[in-house]
Formats: structure tokens, C-alpha cells, sequence
């Protein structure tokens, strides 16, 4: 009997050091784990730190030596001036609107050729998608030229000239984008029309069958049933759309002169605030290369801070709607 209770006491401790050994394991785990996770954190959010450090900088303080990252007087006078060279509320109200359309229309447009792909078989559908996958590996600055004289004199067919005797003039709008975006030939169309096929294909033809038992169409199976299912899939492609094109610089520059949006007034900021300055003080206002990068660091979290907010309010649909239509993993 003695030696049973031993044995049972034996088996007790050897499994109190197993459990304390599994225990301590999953400890010494979570903080390397947690160790990587704030070293790449600390990697992805620096740059924008010493972006944000520098910004509250004075000029004086930018020639100290023995300031590094804090500011021994933190001033906002930065934000105030690049306001106002960038004109930032008519330039953010601008990006707003054409993003905003530009998103919409890529949206409705690539979910519809997406959902054609993904479930109509036609001839040519395997020679149409590669050409939609081409889009995304030739270079917009090969078609630049086209394009540009394209939205200058614009026409369909003939008929704008017919009828009002010339070609209307589309640039230094925001439809060049629409149009782009409602063709599917818009900013990364073939990456959208790509996520929503995936998606598509991914759900079981019973619903679509079962749709079609009861009596509903084509249309009426896609918008009743299909699109309900696909809203992680959308909103992934909406926001994809809406930030890049917010930080598009290319067809922003290309079809932009006098319209100024966040992405152009970005790039020529440096020439921007040397006009503002020398307009505000009454002489000529040279900018170092240390202010004008200064300058650039404010301006550049400017454009940057519409789309963390929306980031912060968005997130958990974000990263719900990026995992659930397979994008990683």
C-alpha cells in the first residue's frame, strides 16, 4: 500500500515539472514573440516617428548639433506654412472627390467583370484574363502618351465633333479617371478584377443553382445572392482603390495642371513654399536642404494622415475582409 501511494506521489511531482517546464516554455515563447512583433513594429512605424519629430522642429534647432529627434522648442508653425503653400483644403477636397468617384466606379466595375470571369464560361475568357493580368505587369509610362492626347481631344466615335464641331478637352478634371475607372482600365484594375474572380470562384455553384430553381435571373441571382457574399471582397477593393488612389502621383501629374490634388502638390511642396515665403516676406527666400526636407517630412504626413484615420476606424473590417478573400496565407 506504502508503495502505491509513493508511486502515485512520484507521478504527481514528475507531472508538476512537466506542467512547470510547459509553463515556463510558453512564457520564454510569448516574449520572443512578443520581441520580433515590437522589433518590426518599431521598423514599419520609425520612419514615420522621425517624420513626425522632425516636423515640430524650428529652423534653428534643425543646425544644432546636440538636437537629434527632440526639439528643445516644438513649434506647429511648420503645419501652418505648408497649409498654406499646399493650399491643403481645396487640394484635400479635391483627392477626396476623384478618389471617392474613382474607388466607386472601380468598385461596381471590376466587380462585374470579376463575377463574369469567375462563373461564365465564353471563348476567350483564358486569353481576356491574361490580358487583364498583362495590365498589371506592363508599365503605365508606355501608354502615358496616348492617354494624355486621348482626354485632350476627346471624342466618341465622332460625335462630340459633329455635334459641338470640335473635340471637348477632359483634363484638369476628374474625368479621365471616372472613365478610366468605369472601363476598368483605371490605377490597378487588373489587380481588383483579380481578387474579385478569386473570391467568385471560391463559392459553391449551389447558391447560384439554388437561385435558379426558384426563378430568379441571371441579374437577380448576382445582386441578391452573389454580391451579399462578396462584400469582404468589395470593401478589400475598395480600399485598395481608394489609397492608392489617393497617393497616385502619376495620372494625378498626367492629366493635372491646374487642378491640384495631395499627390502633385506633394511633389513640387519645396517650390510651393519658396513662392509662399517670398510672397509672404517680400524677398527672395532661399531653402536649405535641411528646411526643405523638413518641409517635405510635414507635408508628407499630411497627405499620409486622412488615410491613417481611416485605417484606425476601418481596421477590423480591413484585415477581416484581407483574410477572408485569401489575399495572404
Amino acid at each position: 500500500m506504502s508503495a502505491m501511494i509513493e508511486k502515485i506521489t512520484n507521478i504527481r511531482i514528475l507531472g508538476r515539472h512537466r506542467l512547470t517546464g510547459y509553463t515556463l516554455g510558453r512564457i520564454g515563447w510569448s516574449i520572443v514573440r512578443g520581441v520580433i512583433i515590437a522589433g518590426i513594429c518599431f521598423l514599419i512605424l520609425y520612419p514615420t516617428m522621425v517624420k513626425f519629430l522632425v516636423s515640430i522642429m524650428p529652423e534653428k534647432d534643425l543646425y544644432d548639433i546636440s538636437v537629434k529627434y527632440i526639439a528643445k522648442n516644438p513649434t506647429l508653425e511648420n503645419y501652418k506654412t505648408v497649409i498654406d503653400a499646399m493650399k491643403y483644403p481645396t487640394a484635400f477636397w479635391n483627392t477626396f472627390k476623384i478618389s471617392l468617384a474613382t474607388s466607386i466606379m472601380q468598385l461596381v466595375s471590376c466587380t462585374i467583370v470579376g463575377y463574369g470571369f469567375a462563373r461564365f464560361k465564353f471563348k476567350g475568357r483564358g486569353l481576356l484574363f491574361a490580358f487583364v493580368i498583362i495590365t498589371l505587369i506592363v508599365p503605365p509610362q508606355t501608354i502615358m502618351i496616348p492617354l494624355y492626347l486621348h482626354f485632350k481631344d476627346f471624342d466618341i466615335l465622332g460625335l462630340f465633333k459633329l455635334i459641338l464641331g470640335k473635340p471637348i478637352r477632359l483634363l484638369d478634371s476628374p474625368y479621365p479617371f471616372i472613365l478610366m475607372s468605369a472601363t476598368c482600365m483605371g490605377l490597378k484594375n487588373g489587380l481588383y478584377i483579380y481578387i474579385i474572380r478569386q473570391f467568385f470562384r471560391g463559392m459553391p455553384k449551389e447558391l447560384e443553382e439554388a437561385a435558379y430553381v426558384d426563378g430568379a435571373g441571371l441579374f437577380r441571382t448576382f445582386y441578391k445572392i452573389m454580391l451579399p457574399s462578396a462584400v469582404p471582397a468589395m470593401l478589400t477593393v475598395f480600399l485598395f482603390s481608394f489609397v492608392w488612389q489617393w497617393t497616385d502621383s502619376f495620372y494625378a501629374s498626367l492629366f493635372l495642371s491646374d487642378l491640384k490634388v495631395l499627390s502633385t502638390a506633394l511633389t513640387g511642396v519645396a517650390h510651393a513654399i519658396t513662392l509662399h515665403l517670398t510672397n509672404l516676406y517680400r524677398t527672395s527666400i532661399y531653402l536649405s536642404p535641411a528646411l526643405s526636407s523638413m518641409y517635405m517630412n510635414t507635408a508628407s504626413l499630411l497627405v499620409i494622415l486622412p488615410l491613417l484615420l481611416v485605417y484606425i476606424v476601418a481596421q477590423r473590417y480591413f484585415v477581416e475582409s484581407i483574410e477572408r478573400t485569401g489575399i495572404v496565407g
